[in-house]
């Protein structure tokens, strides 16, 4: 079963009946009591989510490590495709985005998300250790919020991920 069709599924009978059981849950849609488990874990999260798409796993651990600490819910994606494979399930409130990935650079996945209507509104700030004029414009022009080179401050990164989260909700 599809994630989303068994998100809608979960909280229909939760709607219906909030005193029911995961295995309750499980048993009615066929599946595992552990995958039910984990799908309402998620779906209860109300912390602010971030998707950081970076094909580097250390710098990814050391953000997501921070951010996790400021009280985010952090996923990462290791390129463009299997941040759009993300996507279809989690929707982030704002997304990282490496530029110099293999297959899909980040202009390409930015291009891509300010296209889709149901990606469009999601802030993206580019990460990159691109740092010259026209890779700055070039992103923002592509519909970047925000274009930040590594290596980075924290501190700054951290005001930068509360200003356009404030923006989007304006």
């Amino acid at each position: 079963m599809e994630k989303e069709t068994l998100d809608k599924d979960i909280m229909r009978l939760l709607e219906e009946q909030p005193d029911i059981s995961t295995k309750e849950i499980a048993e009615k849609l066929s599946v595992s009591e552990d995958v039910v488990a984990k799908r309402v874990e998620t779906l209860s999260d109300t912390r602010e989510k971030i998707l950081i798409v970076d094909d580097e796993p250390d710098a990814v651990m050391a953000t997501k490590r921070a951010l996790e600490a400021d009280g985010y819910n952090v996923i990462d994606a290791g390129n463009g495709a299997m941040a759009f494979d993300l996507l279809r399930s989690d929707i982030p409130d704002v997304i990282l985005l490496d530029v110099m990935m293999p297959d899909m650079d980040g202009f390409e996945v930015c291009k891509r998300l300010k296209e889709d209507p149901a990606y469009r509104n999601i802030p993206v700030i580019m990460l990159t250790a691109k740092g010259e004029i026209d890779d700055k414009v070039g992103g923002l022009d592509i519909g970047a919020d925000d274009y930040v080179t590594k290596p980075f401050n924290l501190k700054e990164l951290k005001a930068r991920i509360k200003t356009v989260l404030r923006r989007a909700q304006d």
